[in-house]
């Protein structure tokens, strides 16, 4: 499932006043980092990932990332990447999504 543009400009409109919870390195994204993000998603649902690496790479840990979480990738901006990832408590409400549980 995919998220519609009205629902990703909400989630950008919230994701706006957010600063980076995770930052990905020199090393890349290592397992700790990746239980940072997790750790993250499951607390807040929506987060900011800064990546501090070229624009190629930044653009494979963008997928990359998102691919492992399982979270939805509402937009990047530089070296910021914001996604969601829903949870059973639905702390983020967004209009026209279908709750988890």
């Amino acid at each position: 499932m995919k998220l519609s543009q009205k629902q990703n400009k909400y989630l950008k409109g919230i994701g706006h006043s957010l600063s980076p919870v995770v930052t990905v390195a020199d090393k890349g994204l290592t397992e700790n980092v990746l239980a940072a993000i997790e750790e993250a998603l499951d607390f807040h649902e929506l987060i900011k990932v800064k990546v501090r690496l070229q624009r190629d790479a930044r653009v494979k840990i963008y997928s990359k990332i998102c691919d492992k979480t399982g979270a939805y990738m509402v937009t990047t901006i530089g070296m910021v990447l914001l996604i969601y990832r829903p949870s059973k408590e639905n702390k983020v409400e967004i209009p026209g999504f279908k709750k988890l549980g």
